[in-house]
């Protein structure tokens, strides 16, 4: 008597592709190629382009987040078709697909449990330009619904994930109503500490309402980062601040 087949994990998509193209599109055909019964789900195409750095802290986040387990198909690859290596990346809830140009580096700082290692498998067909179509997303599918991928491991070295903090003190997201993400831990902020930005220091509130129109604040994100915010306003055209600009944190 056999057991009922196992049901492929979720793959949530982690990209800077935007909304505009096909990209988004044809990765979805290549994992639902691979794995007809998978479920995909957008999580973010709009990381800040080109920019492996921010996009680690919020998909660190995004994957504490989550509480079932999923596959985290993450393609912010500026460097495709170089030598930088594909790899999955293993913690004890997730799987990481893509490629490694510090994208899981914060995910390893987070969970020292976590095991990378390179892609060896290769499909019939690879582009130089198109690896999260190519390579990512069948793998993705594969490891989601537990078929074979060969790898081979690939340990982290000290110095390498030295130079990527826990906790970074910048921004690493805007959103479309001017908030600002940050790359700190709202558990680690002291509940009184004022954070200086963009020339301002701001102070932390719980939400937007406790503020008058028109304010700036900081508060813990529903994914569990610090954000700036400006209660009905927008925190990015306040403080002329981007992915990748630098804040301070001031004691409480």
């Amino acid at each position: 008597m056999t057991g009922a087949a196992t049901s492929p994990r979720p793959v949530f998509m982690v990209t800077d592709f935007g909304p505009w193209g096909p990209y988004v599109g044809q990765m979805h055909a290549a994992l639902v190629r691979t794995v007809p019964e998978l479920v995909v789900v957008d999580l973010v195409n709009d990381m800040p382009r080109f920019s492996p750095r921010p996009a680690a802290y919020l998909l660190a986040a995004l994957a504490a987040a989550e509480p079932e387990p999923a596959v985290f198909l993450a393609v912010v690859d500026p460097g495709v078709g170089t030598s930088r290596r594909p790899v999955v990346v293993r913690s004890a809830r997730h799987v990481f697909v893509g490629p490694d140009n510090g994208l899981f580096n914060v995910i390893a700082r987070h969970h020292p449990e976590a095991r990378r290692a390179t892609i060896d498998w290769r499909p019939p067909y690879l582009s130089d330009s198109f690896h999260g179509r190519d390579l990512f997303a069948p793998v993705a599918a594969r490891v989601a619904a537990s078929l074979p991928v060969e790898t081979t491991p690939l340990p982290w070295q000290d110095q390498e994930l030295a130079e990527w903090p826990a906790d970074w003190p910048a921004v690493v997201y805007g959103d479309g109503y001017g908030n600002l993400m940050t790359g700190l831990r709202a558990a680690g902020m002291p509940p009184s500490a004022r954070i200086r930005a963009g020339g301002l220091e701001i102070t932390p509130a719980r939400t937007f309402g406790e503020v008058p129109p028109g304010s700036p604040f900081w508060y813990g994100n529903s994914c569990g980062l610090v954000e700036l915010a400006v209660n009905r306003g927008s925190a990015a055209a306040l403080l002329g601040l981007g992915p990748g600009d630098e804040v301070t944190v001031l004691g409480g």
